[in-house]
């Protein structure tokens, strides 16, 4: 397990990433350009990186953290890798739904469910 930032907790099942996102709202840009400055790293170091970023956490985030999924999406794509969301609170998921992100990602209810079909090797 490595702690790259405080708000983000990864751990390493094989070949999948498992983010875990700690804090409960993410609210300010600070924030946002930590997670950033964690997650990009990660991606472009972990070539056809499996990444599971769980928000069992969060309560509460700003739409900024949308566009932040959005560029994280991109560089996992860009280096060949798979992104799956899952543990998202069903007011935030609506939040997906209403911005029609839920069509975009790949949302799971739980870490398990996300890992099903994943390479762990």
């Amino acid at each position: 397990m490595d702690t790259i930032n405080p708000n983000l907790k990864v751990e390493y099942f094989g070949s999948v990433v498992v983010a875990t996102l700690t804090d409960e709202k993410i609210l300010d840009e600070a924030q946002l350009k930590g997670l950033e400055g964690s997650f990009m790293p990660l991606i472009t170091q972990t070539p056809a990186i499996q990444l599971v970023v769980d928000f069992s956490s969060v309560q509460f985030l700003t739409s900024s953290v949308l566009g932040l999924l959005i560029r994280i999406s991109k560089k996992v794509y860009e280096n060949h890798g798979r992104l799956r969301l899952c543990s998202i609170r069903p007011k935030i998921l609506e939040v997906f739904r209403i911005t029609r992100l839920d069509k975009i990602f790949e949302i799971f209810n739980s870490v398990d469910d996300a890992m099903v079909g994943l390479k762990r090797s």
